[in-house]
């Protein structure tokens, strides 16, 4: 008889995502980030509208929310194919902690011009760029990290952990940047530079990585592969262009200052409550999906959780009640947490760790695109249509959208689960992600 199977040691379980030092670093300075950036976000929104109705009409001040979000998407825009190529050639941990330290420095200006009343739309404009540049380099960086930081049978659940950190630090972080301007104009910028500063030290907890070799091509071809790899993967460009084109249409948050202001009349303290029910919302999704992690028919969960945030934002548009308003844009959140949650993981399992950067950038461009040019096209036609029609147009395109990617995107409503297959759900061809 062999003894080897005998003393053979039995099979070691993977770990949690979380008990490997530098995931659990990258995870925590990911939340902290995204608190940092999207408090920032609603507050500067929030002093470009207050300060724009000082000396303009409430339609005009619109028209400067829609430029701010513009200001914040052109250089996420104009960069993205040296951000994904960066991200690819140089250490991703020097690139996000460069960005955090960038914003964290942004943020300090801010708060100093807000604390001296010297701020003004141009600074708040310049300011805003800044910030767009720094998040161009940030988002492709940081989304490619995660899957260099755990084994590969632990992988899907990194992933999905990543994102839900990511979205409900995207969610929580306006709700907490609203709250505490209620408080004072200055408490933000000083939550906001304490979070980027703790940030910057968890990120130091990352050790070196392994990275994948790229492709001996030029710079500028190396720069295209990221384009034509998501054209290419018709479930990464359904899954990511879905995003973009119902978030687009469905940018109620971005109306928020002016149905705190103008609609619901309930102020700063009222804004901080708006804010936060896509937060409680999400942070449900984020605790449910946490105890019962999504295994199957992914792909048409994800179709009907964005159907349902178009209709939420629709009925959000037209309330004039507001329990009925912090109803919605709880579903509105919680819907979105589980979309996210679907495309983040899937973008990630069907790209190879060598484009993730590359993807990645460009998955940062659609959902950049989602939400600050989302903003920028709901402060335009709030200005043209008035903010109430813009919502509930808004509303009823997402839902639109979303049947129509169903049929344009099959492999978006095959999808099945979050193994890594090496057939696409139409059959084509698919090379599995090295590991």
């Amino acid at each position: 008889m062999d003894d080897s199977a005998e003393l053979s040691p039995a099979p070691r379980r993977a770990r949690h995502p979380l008990t490997h030092r530098g995931y659990l670093g990258f995870f925590v300075a990911r939340i902290c980030t995204t608190l940092a950036q999207n408090g920032m976000i609603i507050v500067i929104g929030w002093q470009v509208y207050d300060l724009a109705r000082a000396t303009m009409t409430p339609r005009e001040a619109a028209l400067q929310l829609g430029l701010v979000g513009l200001v914040q998407f052109l250089p996420l825009f104009l960069l993205v194919p040296v951000t994904g190529w960066t991200a690819d050639r140089i250490d991703r941990r020097f690139i996000s902690r460069s960005c955090v330290a960038l914003s964290l420095a942004c943020c300090v200006v801010l708060g100093v011009l807000t604390f001296t009343h010297a701020l003004s739309l141009p600074a708040l404009f310049g300011v805003s760029a800044v910030l767009g540049v720094a998040r161009a380099f940030y988002q492709p960086a940081q989304n490619a990290l995660a899957p260099n930081l755990v084994p590969a049978e632990v992988l899907p659940q990194a992933i999905a952990a990543s994102a839900i950190a990511g979205r409900v630090g995207a969610i929580l972080g306006p709700a907490l940047g609203g709250y505490l301007y209620a408080l004072s104009p200055n408490a933000p910028y000083v939550g906001s530079g304490l979070l980027y500063a703790l940030a910057i030290g968890f990120m130091l907890l990352i050790g070196p990585l392994k990275r994948s070799a790229m492709s001996s091509r030029g710079a500028l071809r190396q720069m295209a592969e990221g384009f034509q790899y998501v054209i290419a993967n018709r479930l990464v460009l359904g899954a990511i262009s879905l995003d973009l084109f119902a978030v687009l249409l469905g940018g109620a948050t971005a109306m928020l200052p002016i149905y705190a202001r103008d609609i619901l009349h309930v102020g700063p303290a009222g804004l901080g409550h708006l804010r936060a029910a896509p937060a409680v919302g999400a942070l449900a999704s984020a605790v449910w999906l946490a105890w019962r992690p999504l295994k199957t028919n992914v792909g048409t969960k994800m179709l009907i959780s964005v159907a349902l945030f178009g209709v939420a934002t629709a009925i959000f548009g037209l309330s004039r009640w507001m329990p009925l308003s912090l109803v919605m844009l709880a579903v509105l959140g919680a819907a979105d947490m589980v979309s996210v949650y679907i495309r983040q993981t899937l973008v990630q399992i069907y790209t190879p760790d060598e484009m993730r950067g590359r993807v990645g950038a460009v998955s940062s461009l659609f959902v950049s695109a989602s939400n600050e040019l989302g903003e920028a096209e709901s402060g335009f036609l709030a200005a043209a249509i008035g903010p109430v029609a813009a919502v509930v147009a808004g509303g009823v395109g997402a839902v639109l959208v979303t049947g129509l990617w169903a049929r344009l995107f099959p492999a978006l409503r095959l999808a099945r689960s979050f193994d890594q297959p090496t057939e696409d759900p139409e059959g084509g061809h698919r090379p599995p992600a090295p590991l």
